[in-house]
């Protein structure tokens, strides 16, 4: 059987890498990660991206589509990369990823896509690329107090200086997105970035059922029932091995939240990090978060989940 490709999507810090990882486990995709990443690898994609957070829609997608094309057959770009690079760890980065793409390749593998910066362009990767779309969903104190803790902050010009995507998702934030450049408020930029987001992606899945959306906290809860229910809406073979990854990845005795020096690392003791947003913030900054994300944070979560 011939999967189809996978863009596993959501904002920065909303599991995507986790979820990704996990759903590779089978088999049946080669993870491929962030392409989309304005510091991603040549030898992943030959389009360069300008902007975090690019939009790809049909008007613009002369400069997307071939490339795009490349990397979802895994044919890799060695000469791109070679080309660029400066360092050992550019070096160690190459033999990965042309390692995963080749395996793929030959395998017969399809691409898993896990690109938290393809969120706004989820209808372009379905229709054009033939993507299963997968869109996590993560708490907004959980968002929020992640980019605290890591001391991340976000250019809007990055948003604002894309007329096509303002057209067709953002506008309605345009005035809030000018204001917040200069703002140093962490917490409402934080806040004003999920809103967007997560309100584009509840605009997308009005059209789109098929779009499966799941969150971060269903996961981290009882990870062997989410990621099971997910593979099943996904066609992968929850087998007896994928559930071992599933339990090493997530169970008590690893570490509660991700050390600064190994934010990607996705051995997690998931029921221990559900609540971490908790410790974090006050109890003035989770009232506060509320109150900023309440307009959009309604779709997805219930007045118990602040608990």
């Amino acid at each position: 059987m011939t999967h189809a490709p996978i863009l596993v999507t959501g904002s920065h810090r909303s599991g995507t890498t986790w979820i990704g990882k996990m759903l590779v486990v089978a088999g049946q995709h080669a993870y491929v990660s962030e392409p989309l990443n304005v510091h991603h690898r040549p030898g992943v994609l030959a389009a360069p991206v300008r902007r975090w957070y690019t939009y790809v829609c049909e008007e613009n997608e002369a400069e997307y589509l071939p490339t795009f094309q490349d990397t979802l057959a895994l044919r890799y770009g060695l000469g791109r990369e070679l080309a660029s690079l400066r360092s050992l760890k550019d070096i160690g980065r190459m033999g990965r990823d042309a390692f995963i793409f080749t395996r793929g390749r030959l395998g017969g593998q399809a691409a898993l896509l896990k690109d938290p910066f393809a969120a706004f362009s989820t209808p372009w990767f379905a229709d054009r690329l033939g993507c299963r779309v997968v869109l996590a969903i993560r708490h907004p104190a959980a968002f929020a107090s992640s980019l605290k803790r890591l001391e991340w902050s976000f250019n809007f010009n990055d948003l604002l200086d894309q007329p096509l995507l303002l057209r067709d998702w953002l506008e309605p934030y345009r005035a809030e997105m000018q204001a917040a450049r200069t703002s140093t408020d962490t917490l409402a930029r934080a806040c004003l970035l999920w809103r967007m987001l997560y309100d584009v992606f509840h605009r997308v899945r009005q059209p789109r059922p098929e779009f499966i959306a799941v969150r971060h906290e269903d996961l981290s809860r009882d990870p062997q029932a989410g990621f099971g229910a997910l593979y099943a809406q996904l066609g992968l073979p929850f087998s007896e091995r994928v559930a071992r990854q599933v339990e090493a990845a997530s169970r008590a005795e690893n570490p509660s939240e991700v050390s600064r020096q190994n934010i990607y690392n996705v051995k997690l003791d998931s029921r221990a990090n559900l609540k971490n947003w908790q410790k974090r913030l006050t109890a003035d900054e989770i009232q506060r978060v509320r109150d900023l994300t309440a307009d959009v944070a309604g779709y997805f979560y219930t007045a118990e989940d602040w608990d």
